[in-house]
């Protein structure tokens, strides 16, 4: 994944994730970006994590609050974009009350899917949405490549 352009994030693309950020707050939002630039659009995903820790409570310790799973139809249509001409590029989840960082979890569970995307992670806080950082993997880990500001604001740099 080296070497790959960063894909263009546009506004009207955080704009729509920071919305659903403090919509589903204070639980974890998810989605992805299918596609790049002008063309992309945002695919906003229903946080199955408390469906999962309802069913088996043991082996999904984490609820919505401080997880997030991606599954049933939109996953595959997820999966399915990779065969296509115009795949996924960024999956994106937000980090309620605890700051946007790339987790040990989330590195886990990315390095374990293996799919070519960057991740984003987005900052809500209980008074809103405070930004975002999109992250790509190196080797084993995710590095931060780019940061955006509060809604309405600029990229950070």
């Amino acid at each position: 994944m080296s070497g790959r352009d960063t894909p263009s994030l546009l506004q009207e693309h955080l704009d729509l994730i920071y919305a659903q950020a403090q919509a589903e707050f204070p639980k974890e939002c998810c989605g992805y970006i299918h596609g790049r630039g002008k063309t992309a659009r945002v695919v906003q995903c229903k946080n199955r994590q408390d469906q999962l820790h309802a069913f088996d409570p043991e082996l999904n310790p984490r609820t919505a609050e401080n997880g997030y799973n991606i599954g049933g139809r939109e996953l595959l249509d997820l999966t399915r974009s990779f065969e296509s001409d115009d795949p996924a590029t960024i999956i994106y989840h937000s980090h309620p009350r605890v700051g946007a960082y790339f987790s040990g979890e989330d590195t886990q569970a990315a390095l374990a899917s293996s799919l070519p995307v960057d991740y984003l992670v987005v900052d809500a806080q209980d008074d809103g949405v405070k930004g975002a950082i999109l992250f790509r993997r190196q080797g084993d880990q995710y590095v931060e490549v780019e940061r955006f500001g509060e809604p309405g604001g600029a990229r950070e740099g």
